[in-house]
């Protein structure tokens, strides 16, 4: 007896359930489809990253890639077969799993997280709204420990389609950036030297663009190609990283029991809100040229890396939302078009948090000064200067003000855009009024 193993957002052999599950029923077809609807839908960094770890993990073992829309692909490959996956949980996923079901016998086996979406939930059965909340309900739930690794996995050599295998390639050579390590052993590699030389600093240096203080595993995590079981597995539960961890298995529950979140406000508080459409400014912020030091670093970095660090990912998406008066969707669509470790649960439940509009009680009068937040976190302007070459040229915390410097606008940095002070208080003032 054999059956298929259909990859998703799992792309690694180590404790992977889903693959032990298809290895006990006997010889396994390893599936990966490429699908249209998510292709189509991710920026050229997106399809690079993917298209890369999708290739890493053919290295590893025999891969079946096909290209086409699963409805079709996987029945007519599985032939009749079991196929085993682990279980999504995005709005597109769910929908995608429920008609594939509809043709053959799909057999989940764990999920793209350390608690499934949707378990965790409080002593009345209804899901969590507050994060303390649910991590305090998510660590006592606990999850198992990690899979093991199948030394010789019986995996068979499938045909794959030209056209599959010509998309992934072309992604990769069409990569806007020089991209990470791909695949599980760069991943462990990343998560050994982080574990080793940075855990014990993670909760005062993750606040710090200007160091190397956090995992940088969002990317391999986004994509299954480790799991945050095997994470949690090496540190205390009630260490800060483990709470990040949490934060992204709140994020995937938020959006399990609001699949509509995903695109609109999870809470109807603001729904009068008047927004503004001001597209100079927005592609000022897309470009890195709002003349705010920070922001402008963050929207760069993005640019050039597919990645931005998570304490600048909050002072950009305040300087969209509350300095420029912009719905937050607008923001959420433009990190999903370049991060490689965009995820609509964490990256639009994040723009949310920060908007106003998602699970925090009562976030509506938090607006960051981006002058301010530059100073705290980037203290001597050292990840300023790395992104902003225009700003290269002024010494420690002067690069977050160069307006206070007689040269600081003598290699065209940009001026700013708005008057902080003066959007700050509008923002309060729409936010009061959209309040009642």
């Amino acid at each position: 007896m054999s059956s298929v193993m259909w990859f998703r957002r799992d792309l690694r052999v180590r404790d992977n359930p889903a693959l032990l599950a298809a290895l006990e029923e006997g010889p396994v077809t390893a599936l990966f489809v490429v699908d249209p609807t998510i292709w189509a839908s991710a920026g050229a960094a997106r399809r690079a990253w993917l298209a890369a770890n999708v290739l890493a993990l053919a290295e590893r073992i025999p891969l079946t890639i096909h290209h086409g829309d699963p409805r079709d692909v996987v029945p007519r490959v599985a032939d009749g077969r079991r196929v085993h996956v682990a279980a999504e949980t995005t709005p597109y996923g769910r929908r995608r799993d429920d008609a594939v079901g509809e043709q053959v016998e799909l057999v989940p086996t764990g999920s793209p997280y350390a608690v499934g979406p949707g378990l965790v939930r409080n002593g009345s059965g209804d899901p969590y709204q507050v994060f303390t909340a649910f991590a305090r309900a998510w660590r006592e739930h606990g999850w198992p420990e990690p899979a093991p690794t199948p030394r010789s996995p019986d995996v068979e050599q499938g045909d794959s389609h030209q056209r599959a295998l010509d998309l992934l390639h072309k992604a990769v050579e069409d990569a806007p950036f020089e991209l990470p390590g791909a695949g599980e052993d760069a991943a462990w590699r990343r998560w050994r030297t982080f574990r080793d030389d940075a855990l014990d600093a993670y909760a005062t240096e993750r606040n710090r663009p200007d160091h190397d203080g956090t995992s940088r595993l969002s990317p391999y995590l986004h994509l299954g190609v480790l799991h945050p079981r095997s994470l949690l597995a090496e540190v205390a539960h009630t260490s800060t990283y483990a709470d990040e961890l949490g934060w992204r298995e709140f994020y995937a529950d938020v959006l399990w029991h609001t699949p509509a979140s995903a695109w609109t406000d999870l809470k109807p508080a603001l729904k009068g809100m008047r927004y503004d459409e001001p597209e100079d400014a927005i592609e000022a912020w897309r470009t890195g040229t709002t003349g705010f030091p920070i922001v402008d670093a963050g929207m760069r970095q993005l640019l050039h890396t597919g990645w931005m660090h998570n304490r600048v990912r909050m002072i950009t998406a305040s300087f969209l939302t509350k300095d420029l008066h912009v719905w937050w969707p607008v923001g959420a669509r433009h990190f999903l078009d370049l991060l490689i470790d965009g995820d609509v649960a964490s990256n639009n439940h994040g723009w949310q948090w920060v908007a106003g509009t998602g699970t925090d009680a009562s976030p509506y009068f938090r607006v960051f000064n981006p002058v301010t937040q530059g100073l705290k976190f980037d203290p001597q302007g050292d990840y300023v200067r790395r992104w902003v070459p225009e700003l290269a040229h002024l010494p420690g915390k002067a690069a977050h003000e160069p307006w206070k410097s007689d040269v600081g606008y003598e290699r065209d940095y940009p001026l700013r855009i708005v008057d902080h002070a003066d959007e700050r208080r509008e923002a309060l003032e729409r936010y009061q009024s959209a309040r009642g």
